[in-house]
């Protein structure tokens, strides 16, 4: 499980609040993960896939109108972060998925932790500082 805790905070409550989110998301994989009672996975592997897909397009509109309003000079690199997440996600090859389940919802919170602890620990703490 993956928990909130105040040092992912960025100072900005709407996005602080819509980080929080990518968190819910993240627990949702790893509860499917831990799941013993799903025989097949797949359809939820796929819920998840598509939620983190609509959300992370809000979420990033969102942060980069953010940063547009306050004239944040790092805003392209950011842009190019968000959109190489984007494309990741876009690539997974749902035909794959019903093969190794588990596998790849070990990828996805793997993909979510590691996009936490860097892009939001590193990144999008920048935002405020700047």
């Amino acid at each position: 499980m993956i928990s909130w805790k105040d040092e992912y905070k960025i100072g900005v409550e709407t996005i602080d609040n819509q980080h929080k989110k990518l968190f819910e998301i993240a627990n949702t994989a790893y509860e499917l993960l831990k799941n013993d009672t799903y025989i097949d996975k797949y359809d939820r592997i796929v819920q998840i896939l598509e939620e983190l897909k609509e959300y992370t397009k809000f979420h990033f509109k969102s942060e980069e109108e953010y940063m547009e309003s306050i004239g944040y000079k790092r805003l392209l690199s950011q842009k190019v972060a968000h959109n190489d997440f984007i494309d990741k996600i876009y690539s997974i090859n749902l035909s794959e998925i019903d093969e190794n389940q588990d596998e790849y919802i070990l990828e996805i919170l793997d993909f979510i932790v590691n996009w936490i602890s860097v892009h939001i620990l590193e990144s999008d703490m920048l935002i405020t500082k700047a």
